[in-house]
C-alpha cells in the first residue's frame, strides 16, 4: 500500500504541475489498476464482484488508453448506439469517481469553482468541468447528455463544447410515455444516429442494434434472477461494488462480456450460504469513499447493501423489432423520469419484491432532486412499513461529508434495525411459552 499510496501522490502532484504529463501517468495508473484486479483480486469480496471491478477497470484503462475509442455521455445516455459504431460510453459521473481516486476531486472542484461555476452544482460536473479546466482532460471526438433526472446536465455539456468543443447530442426526453412522447425521443434518437454517421464516416447497422438490444434483455433477465436468489443468499460485496454494478447497467449493457459476468454470478451466488442478517436497500448515489459506510458494509455478514436502485432504474423488456422506439421507451420510463411520486411508487414496490429491511437514501450535495423527494420516499417507506435513514453528505467531495455526523445517526439506525429484530424473537418465544 505504501507504493500505491505514494504512486497516487506523484501523480496528484503532476496533474497540478503538468497537466498533460500527470494525464499521461494517471491512465498508466489506470492500467495498473486493470492488471492488478485480475492477477490480484479482492479476496474479502465474492468472485462475481471481483470479475465486476476487474471488467470496470478495463473499461476505463482500456477506453483512455485509446484516443478516439469512446464518447463523453451523462449515465442515461443511450450507450447501446455507439456499441453500433464500436466505441465505449465514459458518463462524466463515472470518470469523476475514477478522479477521486487520484484524490483530484477537491483540485478538480476549485478549478471549475474559480472559472465561475457555482458552489452549488453538483460536486460531480465540477469535478469533471474541472479536470478539463485543468488542462489534464481532453476533449472526445463526440459527446451525449439527457435531460433525464439532472438539470447540471445540458449546461455542462455546453460548457464543455464551449471550452474545448467537444460537440454533443442533448436528447430532450419527455415524462410521459404516451405514443407521441416515444415517437418524439425516437426521432432525436435517430437523428443522432444519422449525425454519428458523419462523426465517425461509417454506417450505422439497425440489425447490430437490435442484435444489442436482445443481449440487454436477456442480461437483464439474469440479473433479476440474480436479485431473486440474492434474497436468500450471502453475496459479499462493498460499497463501491454496487458503483460497477451500476457503471455495468449503463455503460456496458448489452454487451456478451457483461451479460456472461451477470450469469456468473447468478451461478456463483447459489454456492455461498444463507445471509441471515439486515438486507439494505440503498437509493441514489454511492459515497464509495466513506469511511464508516466502508466499515459497516464492505463484506459484512450482518448487513448486506443488497441492490441500489440506479442499478436497475428500467427493468422491462425491449422491443428489439423497433430499436429506437425501444431506447425511446426505456429512457422515459426510467424512474428517475418524472416526479418523485412514481420513482417514490416503484421504489416500494421494488423494496417489497426484495424483501429489504431498511432503506438508505444518500442526499447528495448539490442535487436538488434527492433532497427534494427523500420526505416523498420516507412517506411511502412509512407506509409500506420499511424503515428508512436519510443521510446527507457528498458522493465525491470529501469535505461536504461528515463522517462523525454519519457514524452517529448510522449507528443509531442499526441499533433499531437490530433491536427490532431481537424484539420478534422475544415475541416469538414468549408466544411458545403461553402455548405450552
Amino acid at each position: 500500500m505504501f507504493l500505491v499510496d505514494k504512486y497516487i501522490n506523484y501523480v496528484n502532484q503532476e496533474v497540478k504541475k503538468e497537466p498533460e504529463k500527470g494525464w499521461n501517468w494517471m491512465v498508466r495508473g489506470f492500467q495498473a489498476n486493470k492488471l492488478k484486479t485480475r492477477l490480484l483480486p479482492n479476496s474479502g469480496i465474492s468472485k462475481g464482484y471481483q470479475k465486476l471491478e476487474s471488467m470496470m477497470m478495463s473499461l476505463v484503462a482500456d477506453s483512455l488508453g485509446h484516443e478516439g475509442s469512446y464518447v463523453w455521455g451523462n449515465i442515461f445516455a443511450p450507450e447501446e448506439i455507439f456499441q453500433c459504431f464500436d466505441r465505449r460510453t465514459l458518463s462524466i459521473e463515472c470518470l469523476s469517481c475514477y478522479f477521486s481516486g487520484y484524490h483530484l476531486e477537491d483540485y478538480f472542484i476549485d478549478c471549475a469553482q474559480n472559472a465561475g461555476l457555482a458552489p452549488t452544482l453538483c460536486s460531480y460536473h465540477k469535478t469533471f468541468v474541472g479536470a478539463v479546466e485543468s488542462g489534464a482532460l481532453k476533449a472526445p471526438s463526440y459527446a451525449v447528455t439527457t435531460s433525464l433526472s439532472c438539470d447540471g446536465n445540458l449546461n455542462t455539456f455546453r460548457y464543455l463544447e464551449k471550452k474545448i468543443g467537444a460537440p454533443f447530442t442533448f436528447l430532450d426526453v419527455p415524462y410521459d410515455c404516451d405514443p407521441e412522447s416515444v415517437d418524439y425521443l425516437a426521432k432525436q434518437l435517430r437523428e443522432m444516429t444519422g449525425q454519428l454517421e458523419k462523426v465517425f464516416g461509417r454506417p450505422f447497422d439497425e440489425e447490430r442494434l437490435r442484435r444489442i438490444i436482445a443481449i440487454e434483455n436477456e442480461t437483464r433477465r439474469e440479473l433479476l434472477r440474480f436479485y431473486e436468489l440474492e434474497k436468500e443468499h450471502e453475496y459479499p460485496g462493498e460499497i463501491i461494488s454496487q458503483l460497477y454494478l451500476m457503471m455495468g447497467t449503463h455503460l456496458l449493457m448489452g454487451t456478451e462480456e457483461f451479460r456472461d459476468l451477470v450469469k456468473f454470478m447468478v451461478e456463483d451466488i447459489q454456492t455461498y450460504p444463507r445471509f441471515t442478517g439486515k438486507r439494505i436497500l440503498w437509493v441514489h448515489l454511492l459515497p464509495f469513499y466513506q469511511e464508516t459506510l466502508r466499515a459497516y458494509f464492505n463484506g459484512s455478514r450482518k448487513y448486506q447493501v443488497i441492490a441500489s436502485d440506479i442499478v436497475l432504474d428500467y427493468a422491462e423488456e425491449l422491443d428489439e423489432s423497433d430499436p429506437f422506439r425501444a431506447l425511446a421507451v426505456k429512457t422515459i420510463r426510467n424512474i428517475y423520469n418524472g416526479s418523485y411520486a412514481g420513482k417514490a411508487e416503484a421504489l416500494g414496490a421494488f423494496a417489497q419484491a426484495m424483501e429489504a429491511d431498511a432503506v438508505i437514501h444518500f442526499c447528495h450535495w448539490g442535487c436538488k432532486q434527492a433532497s427534494g423527494g427523500s420526505i416523498l420516499l420516507k412517506e411511502k417507506m412509512k407506509e409500506l412499513g420499511i424503515p428508512m435513514l436519510i443521510l446527507d453528505g457528498d458522493g465525491i467531495d470529501r469535505r461536504n461529508s461528515h463522517d462523525g455526523q454519519i457514524k452517529t445517526r448510522l449507528e443509531a439506525f442499526l441499533e433499531i434495525l437490530d433491536e427490532e429484530d431481537g424484539n420478534a424473537v422475544g415475541a416469538a418465544v414468549s408466544a411458545k411459552k403461553e402455548e405450552a
